[in-house]
């Protein structure tokens, strides 16, 4: 007796069967390769390996299926749809596993460098694989839609079309994708160059704060209140601003002081020394008391600190200015900014003088009075 296998079994079991060997398959080879790594110690590759598992066994399925699909008894009318749709797929998935794997690459070189805010090397580091990952997964986000994009017939036509009329379309297109264009090139311009970098203190639009994310357009500066300003990318590339930590976090701070003229300068600059070497916030570089200016009332003083990092340098100018002032109230409390007054006796204008004789009369009976 014969057993006639349905045509519908056929049809579905054919690919399902396939995606299932593809999928061992892959498994297998998976687990030989991070074998191979992890006793190679090689932490890199092996992580490639366990990165985008899920994407690559979407897209292995949808490449056996679209192989198998040749196979499979099909109408025209449904095949053609189907092959499209299953295309469409797999190169969705071919892109999500190439950008799971340029991920996990970036960031294992990220983490392998060791992470110390306060290292140069290592901001410089982080800043330039962060810029250039973002950059490297819109890249591959671009690629992926627009061959995504061109499997479509409608859509295919179309970019005929306009490489047809290249000359109006393509003006019409360079200015409206002008700035995005700007910002990836200021990104790769940054990535280069380093004017800024993640972590670094810097001074925006009269604001404090820390490099704290840099985008492929933008740049997210973490205020010292918490807040976060967000700058357009090509900011830093077109305007000035400050960067306090460019080539080293070290950073001199100063402090004004405005006292009285009478106030002894050796003894307040024996004072700033014995408070800087009383704390741990100074880094002991170097340190200062000049008079730098003489104003009608107060004489102005600074003193000039340094610190390690420009967040120590905010501390120890509060702690120097509190301990100072401390020291001019108990030790010399007059040496304080006071206004000086003279006062001097001023005849009353307004009283007419007295008359000659009686002025003479008067004085008689006070010296007789004197003299009794």
């Amino acid at each position: 007796m014969d057993f006639a296998i349905p045509a519908w079994l056929v049809t579905a079991g054919t690919p399902v069967l396939a995606i299932a060997i593809a999928l061992l398959i892959e498994e297998i080879v998976s687990r030989v390769l991070r074998r191979i790594f992890r006793e190679a110690n090689a932490p890199v590759l092996s992580r490639v390996v366990r990165s985008g598992r899920n994407p690559v066994r979407l897209a292995i399925a949808a490449a056996v299926a679209l192989a198998s699909m040749a196979a499979l008894p099909l109408r025209p009318e449904v095949a053609e749809p189907l092959a499209r749709a299953v295309g469409i797929l797999f190169i969705c998935a071919l892109g999500w596993a190439i950008a799971a794997k340029v991920g996990a690459i970036f960031d294992s070189y990220l983490n392998q460098s060791g992470r110390n805010e306060s290292s140069l090397d290592w901001r410089r580091r982080r800043t330039k694989l962060t810029v250039f990952r973002r950059l490297t997964l819109l890249a591959i986000l671009c690629l992926t839609v627009g061959f995504a994009l061109m499997a479509l017939p409608v859509v295919r036509s179309i970019g005929v079309s306009l490489f047809a009329s290249a000359g109006v379309a393509g003006i019409v297109m360079g200015i409206a994708a002008r700035p995005t264009i700007a910002n990836l090139i200021a990104g790769i311009q940054i990535a280069l160059t380093q004017p800024i970098r993640i972590g670094d203190a810097v001074i925006v639009e009269n604001e404090w704060g820390n490099i704290e994310e840099i985008t492929s357009t933008y740049v997210v500066v973490r205020l010292w209140d918490e807040r976060r300003l967000v700058v357009p990318l090509g900011y830093f590339l077109e305007k000035p601003f400050q960067n306090w930590t460019r080539e080293t976090p070290n950073i001199m701070g100063s402090v004004m002081l405005y006292v009285d003229y009478s106030v002894p300068v050796a003894d307040l600059r024996a004072r700033l020394g014995e408070i800087l070497r009383n704390t741990p916030l100074w880094d002991g570089r170097a340190w200062s008391l000049q008079v730098t200016d003489l104003k009608e009332r107060t004489m102005e003083l600074r003193a000039v600190i340094s610190a390690r990092d420009a967040g120590t340098a905010w501390d120890l100018r509060c702690h120097v200015r509190e301990e100072m002032v401390k020291h001019l109230t108990e030790r010399y409390p007059g040496s304080l900014p006071r206004e000086r007054l003279d006062l001097v006796h001023v005849p009353d204008r307004r009283r007419p003088p007295p008359e000659p004789g009686r002025e003479a009369a008067n004085r008689e009976p006070d010296a007789q009075r004197r003299t009794a």
